[in-house]
Formats: structure tokens, C-alpha cells, sequence
């Protein structure tokens, strides 16, 4: 083999990659080595291994046609497929990102034909799983659009990280170097990082969380060995309970334990009289799971076993008779468990012409606000609502099988509260803890506090640069957190027009933000399929949960701060654990974006609310109790997770809470089309 050619191989690889000053001085020693050559008769010409020669040759070989990209995918896919079952799912998992990365090369190098042409005949392996990635890198059609769309040039800036056990390591390895399939190998070592652990391969229910896209998988395993403080506060009115051992006043002791149909009727009374003022309507028995636990709490619920910890904010105090009402509540609650399920009230918003963006509902459920696309705020007082005699002002689904109010009028006396003041579609309402303030925020880049007694607007919050999509009131109150199309969460304090915390590090918009039960932490979920979770008083980022294929709509904390729930638009809930930052189990059962999400009083049930026109009820405590080996071997045990699936008619769901007493609450716009 002539030496020459060897060396033009060399210097036409090292030209096409880009290595100037690699190529300059593996020129400048050549001249060197010809020179002492020279002057040594070309002893040593003859001394080169072939072997080393078949491989510098083969590099330029493969480098020059577009060919080697389908030839080697195709070589490799089959491989993957071909293999052990017991490795394979593990081996199927570097397919998606080579068949990413091939496809943009292709772009890059201006092979926009065959890159089309290769995507559109591997594209059906991943559509299951990766359908909204695979939708946009559609819109890739020359060179240029690499820079210029974000997630196109997000990909070919990180590595992609994948888990895999150390076997199948070394049969992928093996199999690259004894095909020679050179082109693959170079993608893979400079795209992907491989996360190898000794031992047997991983389940395959884990695949959601193996394998991420767009990723800082590195930092991200940094990032999740911090300390995570989860627990409750000091103090707290739970923990009072508690101490107390749940008693109920002496009143209520003289008449002994109630027995389980009055319990039903005694909630009832006291959200009627006690909270809304005006009866709601009864609950029909199809709709509604009766709860017939005992008011006292028999069992040990979440909350109490949660370690207690010391605020880091300055939490302002809570007045007297606020105090008095909440204990009240906390100890007539309803124990709800999988075989107890809670009664719900459903709002439904009619004649809304597809304007209502938002709605919430206050602790209580005596108030309903909503959000409109022509930057208007309307909130209905329920207790009014209910002394109005004329259908107009209850209209409502007709024989819908649930207490489905309706919110909307066809004429007459107005029967809510009109707030005006945003510039823009109002994106995000949120009751304070105690329903004497509300909060707003709007595509107009501001938020704004209004006082629910005064009706009126009190302060107008800038500081975001893009819309804001949500906003929520902190637990305690005083404090709220905010996220925005800007990328970034805030931190914001009532009487401050600035924020006290900037929470950047999200790759795409911020969707959705949520309070840590303890006020110490807030959770943000974005459109880069990750949710973070923040130190408040740091600002730092403490955990990044990675697994969801979609953006996140959704968030909530479980009472006791140890546990979060994140809804995407998939329709997938998936349940994390804070102090290890990794998914318990994925909920799936939703057709549609999940919008809602809420945990009832002690934990133990998850409601889900969704586009599809469902509200579910998961059973929390099965959910995270079940050992992991258990769940891995059980690939269907999601399906024995749900509990119950409440339909409407045609009113996807936009909000729910459970009140302290443990009825929940749903509220939605029907919708003709749904």
C-alpha cells in the first residue's frame, strides 16, 4: 500500500471534519518524516502494518456517500431486533437517537433528498413513543433550519442519555467493531452518553425515563444528589391535630362517633351553611363515589408520618378566627381510601364561545373564578348563585349525572363579579389559602392581585418579558410563584412589585408552576418534557425529573411534601419521589392533556382532570407502596391504580380541588365540539 494514499486519506478526513490545525500539523509532520526519509534511503517505507492501513482507508471510504447512513441504520436495526429478549429493549433504545442524528447529519451535509428519503422509511419505528419529536424535525428541509429551529439545534448541542446494564454495552461495542460500521460508531461515541450499571438489564417499564432527547443528563444526576428537605412544617395545623390525636369538639363528643350515612349528611351541612351559604345541589349516586369513612381520623394518614421541617421564608401569621375554621375543617375531614371515594361537585361553564382559558376554585368552593380571552375576569359567589329563582342563571348540562352548576346567563341581572384591568387573554387564576385575594396573569406579560372583597384590582406585577402562563398562590399565602413563556419561574411576595427569586434553567416555555406543601420548594414543568424542582430561598435547582414525552400541563404536591404528580399533553400522569427525584410509576388512562391535577386532604387519592372529559381517581397509596420489583414484573398494574373515571357529557376539565373537608371540587366550559 503506497504511502501517499494513506496520507491523503488522512488529510481529506481530517479537511472534511473541520480539524484545520490537526491538519496542518499532521502536514507540517509529513514534511518532517519525508525529510528524514530522504535522507535514510526510504528504509522504512515498507514497514506499515496493512491492518492499521484497511483502517485510516476505510474512514475515507465511508465518509464520501450518503449510502453508509441507510446501509449501516439498516445493518444496525436489524442487529437490535434480532437480539436476545433479554437484552433487546435495552439495545432498541439506541436506535431513536442514531436515527435522529443520521437524518440531521444528512441535512447538514446537504443530502436534503436521501435525508428525506431515510427518514420517511425508518420514521414508523418511533412514531409510538417520540410522534411530536418526529412532527417537528418535519419542518427540517435545508441546512440552515438546523440553526435556526430551537429543537433541531438543542439536539445537536447535547448528548442524548441512555441507561443500559453493562452486558449490553459490550454487545453493542462488539457489534460496531466487528461490522466496521464506522459511520454509526462515530455518532454514537460524539451524540450519546451511556449511563452503564453492573447487573441485570433493566426493566422495560423504565423506558420513558432512559432515554431523554433533549438532555443535561450529566447535570441532571448531579443536580439530583442534593438534599431535599420534604417534609412538613413545624407547628403546623396538621401536627396540632395530631397532638391532639384528631379529637373533635366537646359538643360533637357527647353525641359519640356519628354513624356513616350521617357523616355524608354532616359534610354536606357544614359546606352548605358553614362555607357556601346555599344548598348545592344533591349528588346523584352514578356520578359520585359516597365516602363512608368515619369523620375522626381512624387511620394513620400520610401527613403524620411526615418528618418536620423549619420554614426558610418569613410566613406571615394566620388570623384567629381563619385558624379556628381551618381546624374546624381538618377535624370533620373524610378519610377517603380506595374503597372510600369523595363526593364531587361539578361547575360547568356554559355559553363560555370557547373564551374561557382558566378556572379556579377557592378552598372552599364558595367561589369560581375564570379567565377569559378578552383579558376579563369573572368570579361567581356561589351563595349568591344559589338565591337566584330564574333558569337563566343556573344553566347547567341537562340531566348531566353529576352537581354540575352552571355558570353562564342568557340575560338579566349579572350574576357574577366582572374584573377588568389586563390587556390581554388571562392565562391563570389562583384563590389565596383563604379566599380574601386573587391572582391573575395574562399573555400581556403582567400579573395581578385582587381583593375578592373589594372587587377590585390592588397591584399590577411586572417583571416577566412574555406572556404568563400560571401562577399560584404559596400554602401559606403571601407568597406566589409565577412561569412564563420567558423560560423562567418567579418568585414574587405581595407587598413586593419585584420578584424575590428568578428560577431560569428550562430549555422551552415554563407551563405550569406548584407549591411544595411546606413552602420551602416550588416545582415547575415545561415544554422541554422535564420537571424542576427549586429551593426557594437559594433559587437554585435541586431536581430535574426527566421521563415525560410531552410537555407538562400540570402539577401537584401530596400533602405530606414527599411525593408530585406531573400531567403532560399525552394524557400520561406520572408520579415522582422527591428525595430520589425518580418516577414511581406512570398513570396512564387519559386520551387527552391532562389540565388538572389534585391530592385529596390525607394523601391517599390522586384526581386527575383532562381535555378527554374524564375526572379519574387514582389510588396513591397502592401506587407508591408497591415494591419495584413487583411493579417491574406486572406491566399492566396501571390499569388496577385507577379507581374510578367520572365522564361529563361534553365539558373537558379545566380545574379541581379538594377542600379540607375532602370533597372535591371540578370545574370546566362546555364544550359542543368535545
Amino acid at each position: 500500500m503506497d504511502e501517499d494514499e494513506i496520507e491523503k486519506a488522512v488529510v481529506a478526513y481530517l479537511k472534511k471534519k473541520g480539524f484545520k490545525q490537526t491538519e496542518l500539523a499532521f502536514q507540517e509532520e509529513q514534511q518532517l518524516n519525508n525529510n528524514n526519509n530522504n535522507n535514510n534511503n526510504n528504509s522504512a517505507n515498507s514497514q506499515i502494518d496493512p491492518d492499521i492501513t484497511k483502517k485510516i482507508l476505510s474512514f475515507s471510504e465511508f465518509e464520501t456517500g450518503p449510502e453508509r447512513y441507510q446501509e449501516e441504520y439498516s445493518k444496525l436495526r436489524s442487529w437490535a431486533y434480532s437480539s436476545l429478549d433479554l437484552y433487546k429493549h435495552e439495545l432498541l433504545r439506541v436506535l431513536y437517537p442514531v436515527f435522529i442524528h443520521c437524518f440531521m447529519e444528512l441535512v447538514a451535509k446537504g443530502h436534503l433528498q436521501e435525508a428525506r428519503a431515510f427518514f420517511n422509511s425508518y420514521r414508523e419505528d418511533h412514531e409510538m413513543t417520540h410522534l411530536r419529536d418526529l412532527q417537528k424535525l418535519e419542518g427540517v428541509l435545508s441546512p440552515s433550519h438546523l440553526e435556526e429551529m430551537e429543537f433541531a439545534h438543542s439536539i445537536r448541542v447535547s448528548k442524548v442519555n441512555i441507561k443500559m446494564c453493562q452486558y449490553s454495552y459490550d454487545l453493542l461495542l462488539q457489534y460496531l467493531h466487528k461490522s466496521e460500521s464506522i459511520t454509526m460508531l462515530g455518532i454514537i461515541n460524539e451524540r450519546i452518553n451511556f449511563q452503564v450499571s453492573p447487573g441485570q438489564p433493566g426493566s422495560i417499564s423504565d423506558d420513558a425515563e432512559v432515554v431523554t432527547l433533549v438532555a443535561s443528563g450529566h447535570d441532571a444526576s448531579l443536580i439530583n444528589q442534593k438534599e431535599v428537605h420534604w417534609g412538613l412544617l413545624e407547628d403546623s395545623l396538621e401536627e396540632r391535630i395530631e397532638k391532639t390525636g384528631g379529637s373533635v369538639p366537646d359538643a360533637e363528643k357527647f353525641d359519640g362517633d356519628p354513624k356513616e350515612g350521617e357523616v355524608e349528611e354532616n359534610k354536606k351541612k357544614s359546606v352548605e351553611g358553614g362555607k357556601q351559604g346555599a344548598p348545592l345541589k344533591k349528588l346523584k349516586k352514578d356520578k359520585v363515589g359516597v365516602a363512608t369513612g368515619k369523620s375522626s381520623r381512624t387511620e394513620s394518614s400520610t401527613v403524620t408520618t411526615a418528618p418536620r421541617v423549619k420554614p426558610e421564608l418569613a410566613l406571615p401569621a394566620i388570623p384567629a378566627e381563619v385558624e379556628l375554621s381551618i381546624l374546624e375543617d381538618l377535624r370533620n375531614r373524610v378519610q377517603l381510601s380506595n374503597a372510600s371515594l369523595p363526593s364531587v361537585s361539578f361547575y360547568t361553564f356554559v355559553n363560555t364561545h370557547n373564551g374561557l382559558n382558566c378556572a379556579s376554585i377557592s378552598h372552599d368552593g364558595s367561589l369560581v373564578a375564570g379567565g377569559f380571552s378578552d383579558s376579563s375576569l369573572k368570579v361567581w359567589d356561589m351563595a349568591k348563585l344559589g338565591q337566584q329563582t330564574g333558569p337563566s342563571f343556573l344553566q347547567g348540562e341537562t340531566d348531566s349525572p353529576s352537581n354540575e352548576h352552571g355558570l353562564g346567563s342568557n340575560g338579566g341581572k349579572r350574576c357574577y363579579t366582572l374584573l377588568q384591568g389586563h390587556s390581554g387573554p388571562v392565562y391563570s387564576v389562583s384563590f389565596s389559602p383563604y379566599g380574601d385575594f386573587l391572582l391573575s396573569s395574562s399573555s400581556d406579560s403582567t400579573i395581578r392581585l385582587w381583593s375578592t372583597r373589594l372587587n377590585a384590582n390592588l397591584v399590577c406585577y411586572k417583571g416577566h418579558n412574555y406572556p404568563v402562563w400560571d401562577v399560584q398562590f404559596s400554602p401559606a399565602g403571601h407568597y406566589f410563584a409565577s412561569s412564563s413563556h420567558d423560560r423562567t419561574a418567579r418568585i414574587w411576595s405581595m407587598d413586593r412589585i419585584q420578584p424575590l427569586r428568578i428560577m431560569a434553567g428550562h430549555l422551552s416555555d415554563v407551563d405550569c408552576v406548584q407549591w411544595h406543601a411546606n413552602c420551602n420548594y416550588i416545582a415547575t414543568g415545561s415544554s422541554d418534557k422535564t420537571v424542576r424542582l427549586w429551593d426557594v430561598q437559594s433559587g437554585d435547582c435541586v431536581r430535574i425529573f426527566i421521563g415525560h414525552r410531552g410537555m407538562i400541563l400540570s402539577l401537584a404536591m401530596s400533602p405530606d411534601g414527599r411525593y408530585m404528580a406531573s400531567g403532560d399533553e399525552d394524557g400520561t400522569v406520572m408520579m415522582w419521589d422527591l428525595s430520589s427525584g425518580r418516577c414511581i410509576t406512570p398513570l396512564v388512562g387519559h386520551s387527552s392533556c391532562v389540565w388538572s391535577l389534585a391530592f385529596s386532604g390525607e394523601g391517599s387519592l390522586l384526581a386527575s382532570g383532562s381535555a378527554d372529559c374524564t375526572v379519574k381517581l387514582w389510588d396513591v397509596t397502592t401506587s407508591t407502596k408497591a415494591p419495584l420489583k413487583e411493579e417491574n414484573k406486572s406491566g399492566s398494574n396501571n390499569r388496577l391504580r385507577s379507581l374510578k373515571t367520572l365522564p361529563t357529557k361534553a365539558t373537558p376539565v379545566y380545574a379541581l380541588r379538594f377542600s379540607r373537608r375532602n370533597l372535591l371540587f371540578a370545574a370546566g366550559a362546555f364544550s359542543k365540539s368535545a
